[in-house]
């Protein structure tokens, strides 16, 4: 391993950054998105991306590696479960990052054969990180770590590149679960860096930072 450990400021805005780049954002106020819980928004993330442009993937996960480290421990860890799907690459490159075994979990059991929801070797006892893509309320990660845990397993700890931010029950509703966030950016981050660049024109802007401020309102004023 060759990890530095740049200012948190530092990585939010490389990260918001990087993810402008190789257009994994988008704003459309004009026509929002609508989100896999039926409501809509007009900001759009898809972390999938960072796959396919190696040098982003290298840098964001040198900086996941290291924030998890900063935060959690150096040797906090003794295994790393990605959640399926967009979680198991990312799980995989953090793993070699930490030099650790890598795992990764299933959103539900396959149906067949032995029907687990672990992929790998997970033994009773293991401290697991959980890496995933993002998260927005963090609900899909509770299924994830139940199935850690149901293996005897220990997951207290879960690791995202991209967190929403703007929902402020999350990491409560996480640390209720036992369950502590790290993140390298959220779309604060990505609001400032876009104004920077100019990436979109301000009304655009002036409206994603009116959903940013209150989701739940701007959501019931636009179906």
């Amino acid at each position: 391993m060759s990890l530095t450990f740049p200012a948190r400021e530092e990585i939010a805005r490389l990260t918001a950054r990087m993810l402008l780049e190789i257009k994994a954002v988008d704003f459309n106020a004009a026509q929002p998105f609508t989100y896999a819980s039926g409501l809509k928004g007009p900001t759009y993330v898809d972390c999938r991306r960072i796959i396919s442009f190696p040098r982003v993937r290298a840098t964001l996960m040198d900086f996941l590696a290291a924030t998890v480290m900063r935060d959690a421990g150096f040797e906090a860890f003794d295994n790393v479960a990605g959640g399926e799907t967009a979680g198991i690459p990312f799980g995989a490159l953090v793993a070699e990052r930490l030099g650790l075994p890598m795992t990764y979990v299933r959103k539900k059991p396959k149906g067949y054969g032995r029907n687990a929801r672990i992929e790998g070797v997970m033994t009773e006892g293991q401290r697991v990180l959980l890496v995933e893509d993002l998260t927005t309320d963090g609900g899909s990660k509770l299924s994830f770590v139940d199935a850690i845990r149901e293996t005897g397993a220990d997951c207290a700890h879960t690791a995202v590149i991209f967190y929403y931010g703007i929902f402020p029950e999350t990491t409560q509703r996480l640390a209720d679960h036992g369950v502590a966030l790290h993140h390298l950016c959220t779309w604060w981050d990505v609001l400032a860096e876009a104004r920077d660049q100019r990436a979109f024109d301000e009304a655009t802007l002036s409206e994603v930072e009116a959903f940013l401020t209150d989701p739940r309102a701007w959501q019931a004023a636009n179906g």
